[in-house]
């Protein structure tokens, strides 16, 4: 999968994110991780005002994007780690990464 098809796969992610559905956006993810992977990271929960990506880029074997979604409460940067498994790329890990308020 080239980079730009990766990009389409990670916006429809975002936008399920951003829509409130979860069982869309969960299925997108590593089953085998989905205990773990929201440990110690904000998530937006409830109604997502405004979203942006970020970032979409290669690295190495993985893939990374970040998004930045705005909520009634906070700006969260959300960055998802994806890994190649049988031909689909499934976000395997998550992280939180600062955002100036207006950037």
């Amino acid at each position: 999968m080239s980079l730009e098809e990766f990009r389409t796969r990670y916006e429809a992610h975002v936008h399920k994110v951003a829509a409130g559905d979860t069982a869309g956006a969960l299925a997108d993810m590593v089953p085998e991780k989905l205990a773990t992977v929201f440990e110690g990271v904000t998530v937006p929960r409830g109604a997502v005002t405004a979203v942006r990506v970020r970032d979409v880029r290669a690295d190495g074997d993985t893939r990374i994007g970040e998004a930045v979604y705005t909520t009634a409460d906070s700006v969260i940067g959300l960055r998802s780690i994806w890994e190649n498994h049988d031909g689909v790329w499934l976000a395997a890990a998550l992280e939180n990464f600062p955002v100036e308020v207006g950037s």
